[in-house]
């Protein structure tokens, strides 16, 4: 079968590979659609991160690159391994991701387990990969999604499970003003989660066709551009001079966390959503004198049920947002390049492996 395999920086090879093994315990997909995600980017500009360089092998998946990339996905179940009785060939599913020790407590009692000891995810340290024909996961990895949701818009319940974590992580409440920095695929879908729950929304982005997304898609009431207006100006009128009351920052980009910590509330609380590659600054004073709470988040854990709740339900519409389908052949050319070079002409962009 055909998979798009992770080498080195700069070097990702589509290549044939042999199908993987339905085990006991486990469930087989065929992979319908999976999205380019801003890690993948990250992997091919500035990686391995997340990807164990070739001869060092990841604790738990026991792999090293080359990997098969793509963690995004969605499919259809081809097989189910031995003790799988609870889902059945034809279902539609997505993944959730992780590589976690056998040793640690995955179920819905534990909310910590994305912090366990060496996580890391299907698709970057091993395991096979959304960016392949075919996929076998462990079944606790497994969700399915029913007949309503279309395959291609499944493969956003992953990133939107991103943005429902974040949800999560900030406490913000219904009636909350939020401001979010960034309108790439993880700030335009924590936008809709939040919109979901009754908050209102603010987006601070210099991409016109971004700003334009998050308006037609109704998930932020207010957009700006940061290089035309004051963001903390706005932001302060439209809220009487209080500020925002949650923040979240999606750019990895220093003067839009700057934005937020002027832009808070005293006591508010700022998450941040983006994965930083470099070192960012932080000033203290504000932290201090505005009880600002600074909050990290990482991926997401037990949010998927509740995710894909809210599309079935239709409270998030994932379509809008897919602005790009590609072959697998395609992956860099048309993929990567495009949101690297061009990333202010696409918003999420997905491969679709057989085509």
């Amino acid at each position: 079968m055909k998979a798009a395999r992770y080498y080195d920086r700069g070097d990702i090879r589509i290549e044939d590979i042999p199908e993987p093994v339905v085990e006991p315990g486990t469930v087989g997909i065929d992979v319908a659609f999976c999205g380019i995600c801003g890690t993948d980017l990250h992997e091919y500009l500035d990686g391995p991160i997340f990807v164990p360089p070739h001869g060092h092998p990841h604790p738990i998946s026991h792999e090293s690159a080359p990997v098969t990339l793509g963690h995004e996905m969605s499919g259809v179940v081809y097989a189910v391994g031995e003790g799988v009785d609870d889902l059945a060939v034809g279902d539609h599913v997505v993944v959730e991701p992780y590589i976690i020790g056998d040793e640690v407590d995955t179920s819905s009692a534990n909310n910590a387990y994305h912090l366990s000891h060496d996580m890391n995810f299907i698709g970057l340290a091993g395991r096979g990969g959304g960016l392949a024909e075919k996929i076998v996961v462990k079944r606790r990895w497994v969700h399915p999604i029913g007949d309503t949701i279309p395959l291609d818009e499944a493969a956003l319940i992953e990133p939107l499970s991103v943005g429902y974590h974040a949800y999560q992580r900030s406490g913000a409440k219904a009636g909350d003003f939020a401001l979010i920095t960034g309108a790439g695929p993880i700030g335009l879908l924590t936008a809709a989660v939040l919109r979901a729950q009754g908050i209102t929304v603010a987006i601070s982005e210099p991409s016109s066709l971004r700003r334009q997304k998050a308006l037609d898609t109704g998930v932020a009431a207010h957009v700006f551009d940061p290089r035309e207006v004051d963001v903390v100006a706005e932001v302060k009128a439209l809220t009487n001079g209080v500020g925002a009351d949650v923040a979240f920052e999606a750019t990895s980009v220093q003067p839009a966390l700057d934005t937020l910590f002027d832009a808070i509330k005293p006591t508010g609380v700022i998450v941040v959503v983006s994965i930083w590659g470099h070192p960012g600054t932080l000033d203290m004073q504000k932290l201090v004198l505005k009880e600002v709470d600074l909050r990290g988040t990482i991926a997401y854990v037990n949010s998927h049920p509740e995710t894909i709740a809210l599309v079935q339900q239709g409270k998030v519409d994932l379509k809008p947002f897919i602005t790009g389908k590609i072959g697998l052949d395609d992956l860099i050319d048309q993929g990567f390049d495009t949101l690297i070079n061009r990333n202010e002409t696409a918003v999420k962009i997905l491969v679709d492996p057989r085509a």
